[in-house]
Parts: structure tokens; C-alpha cells; sequence
């Protein structure tokens, strides 16, 4: 910390991170460590039905897309379809496809690609895509297609939030990609190598490990940092911070964040009903709709009625931490889907 960027990009941890890529073949050098430059950018922001949206620009894609979702669902009574009802599923089912269609098409590192990022956000575009949703019947995703932006005349994972008594936020997602990363750790330096190079498409129409389709946007170029799907996110009242979130969980984080962000807000729940409320999950591609147990048979059926294919998931869907403050008190919630997870609340609560 003392150094820096250049206390790992540069000198001896640099040095063993080589060592240790040359032992097993791989193509990363001192000098590529040293070509690295950490890149500081202006986060994403939006709103949601009056509540200020702020979260993690490009190269990941989590946060243009939780606001584009968010400003479709702005078209529908959330509220009154009730949370975990097959009309909420279906309905976030639905986003989730046009979002993660578009997030094949237009996003990529901005440093190496025109990022259509303002018309992503826009509510005019919002509301065009939410015309196109039948509320009583599911999409084939053959028939979603990327957005055409609009020319101009003549754009495995950790998660933690933080709030302080100063009214400071902090939420960080960090990732290996997947679960110990490239399986290789630095011999002499203790930490693992990630793989996130699998984040980048090989191949235009080839999906990569998650599922996940891409295009030339995010094809692979030297010096380019590949798509995420990260989604470190505040939501602020009236420019106060009310909550932070984020999620590990591959390309079901956007979704996992997008479902907290609906819950907290249309659903009125607090934050761990919030977190422990059973998730789905729908990318696109593969066109089906992942659901968690605890959706009930009713919601279930209707799902099926409406062209859906559901897909039982038995394994974790994200892993949300997040941390809010409200009526003068913290309150944590650490999401029980994965072990180890803790959440506290300070006894001397901040002024109001």
C-alpha cells in the first residue's frame, strides 16, 4: 500500500508474478506487468423511482445494465405484483433478456471501444424496451436482439460494503474469476493468478464459461481489460446513502443486485429480506429462466404457461453483502447462500 500501483505491477512482487507465468508457459512479463496502468473512472449513475443509483462504470457492465433494468421496471407496478409471484419473476425475466442482449453487442473495455454508455441509461430508451414486454407471455431470446444505438445528426468473486458513522460508503467487488482463479499460485508472493481472460470472447457467437455470448466489442486486443459483470452499487434517498451492495457470482451479479435493489425499494423489505429472498436469473443466452427454490408451485406453473424453460439452480446464485442505514441505525446483511459471511452494527449510530 505504501508503494502503490508499482509495489505490484513493478519490482519484486512483479518479478515473482513472472517467474511463476514462465514456469507454467504463460506470456505475461515484467514488462506487461510494468505497461499496466490501474485506471481511476466516474462511476455509473441513474435513479429508480425517485432513489439515486450509483455504481460501477466499464469495463464491467454491471452497472450500466442494473440502471437500464431498473429504468424498464420503472414501467411496471412492481410493488403490487409481489415479490416471488409469477407476474414478478416473469417480469424480471424479461428485463434481464433485453439487458443481457444488449450487454453482448455493446459493452467493452471504453479505452478500446465507443461504449454506448449515455443511450444505455437513457429512460427514452427504457421505455422502448419495456413496450416490447408481454406480460403474458415469455420471449424466445432468438427474437431479442441487441439495441441499434441511435446515430447522431449530419455511445470467483468477493463482495464487501462498508458504512461509517461520517456517512462514508465503500462497496467493492474484487474477482479471480473463477474459484482460485487460473488454479496457479506465485511461488515466493502467496496469492493465486486469476483467469480473467476467459471474461474477454474468443470468438464472436462462441459463449465463454458463464454462458455468456459476446461480440467484437469485447474481443480480445493487447492492453484491453476485459467485460465483467461486477456491480458494487450505493442507492442513495434524497442524495443521502441509504444502502450498499454487491455480490461475487459470474454473470448472475447483475441480476443478484438488480433483484436487491427491486426488493428494498418496490417490495419494502428490509435488508436481509431483501437478501434472503429466492432469486432468478435470465442472461439471454442460454434462453432459459434459472430459478432458486423457495418460488412456489403456483408461480412455478404460471412461469411454464407463459413459454418460459425453467432450470432448477441448486448451486449459490450470488452472495449479496450489503450494509444500509436507516432511522438512525445500521443494519448489515450477510447473504447465508455461502459460509463465512458476517455483518455487524455499531452501537453509537450516526447524527441524523
Amino acid at each position: 500500500a505504501e508503494d502503490g500501483p508499482d509495489g505490484f505491477y513493478r519490482g519484486k512482487t512483479a518479478q515473482l508474478i513472472a517467474a511463476e507465468m514462465a514456469r507454467g508457459g504463460g506470456l505475461v512479463d515484467e514488462l506487461s506487468l510494468a505497461a499496466y496502468k490501474p485506471v481511476v473512472r466516474e462511476p455509473v449513475r441513474g435513479t429508480y423511482r425517485g432513489y439515486q443509483i450509483v455504481t460501477m462504470p466499464p469495463p464491467s457492465s454491471g452497472g450500466i445494465h442494473i440502471i437500464q433494468m431498473l429504468n424498464i421496471l420503472e414501467h411496471f407496478p412492481v410493488a403490487e405484483l409481489g415479490a416471488g409471484s409469477a407476474d414478478n419473476v416473469h417480469l424480471l425475466a424479461e428485463v434481464a433478456r433485453l439487458a443481457y442482449a444488449d450487454r453482448s453487442e455493446h459493452l467493452g473495455d471504453p479505452d478500446f471501444y465507443d461504449v454506448p454508455l449515455d443511450w444505455l441509461v437513457s429512460k427514452e430508451y427504457a421505455k422502448e424496451l419495456a413496450a416490447t414486454i408481454d406480460m403474458k407471455k415469455a420471449r424466445d431470446s432468438d427474437d431479442v436482439k441487441p439495441g441499434v444505438v441511435p446515430q447522431p445528426e449530419s455511445p470467483d468473486t468477493t463482495h464487501y460494503s462498508i458504512m461509517d458513522a461520517e456517512g462514508n460508503v465503500v462497496a467493492v467487488t474484487t474477482t479471480l474469476n473463477f474459484s482460485f482463479g487460473s488454479g496457479i499460485s506465485v511461488a515466493g508472493a502467496g496469492f493465486l493468478l486469476n483467469n480473467e481472460m476467459d471474461d474477454f470472447v474468443s470468438k464472436p457467437g462462441v459463449p465463454n464459461a458463464f454462458g455468456l455470448l459476446g461480440g467484437d466489442a469485447n474481443a480480445i486486443e493487447a492492453g484491453k481489460r476485459p467485460l465483467s459483470s461486477m456491480t458494487p452499487t450505493f442507492v442513495l434517498d434524497d442524495g443521502q446513502a441509504w444502502f450498499a451492495t454487491g455480490s461475487p457470482g459470474g454473470s448472475r451479479i447483475i441480476t443478484t443486485v438488480l433483484q436487491m435493489v427491486v426488493n428494498m425499494i418496490d417490495h419494502d423489505m428490509n435488508v436481509a429480506e431483501a437478501t434472503l429472498a429466492p432469486r432468478m436469473h435470465h442472461q439471454w443466452y442460454p434462453d432459459v429462466l434459472q430459478l432458486e427454490e423457495g418460488f412456489s408451485p403456483d408461480t412455478i406453473k404460471l412461469l411454464r404457461e407463459r413459454g418460459h424453460e425453467l432450470q432448477d439452480v441448486r448451486s449459490t446464485m450470488g452472495s449479496l453483502q450489503s450494509v444500509a442505514w436507516k432511522d438512525g441505525m445500521f443494519r448489515g446483511a450477510a447473504d447465508t447462500r455461502r459460509p463465512n459471511a458476517a455483518s455487524s452494527a455499531p452501537d453509537k449510530t450516526r447524527d441524523q
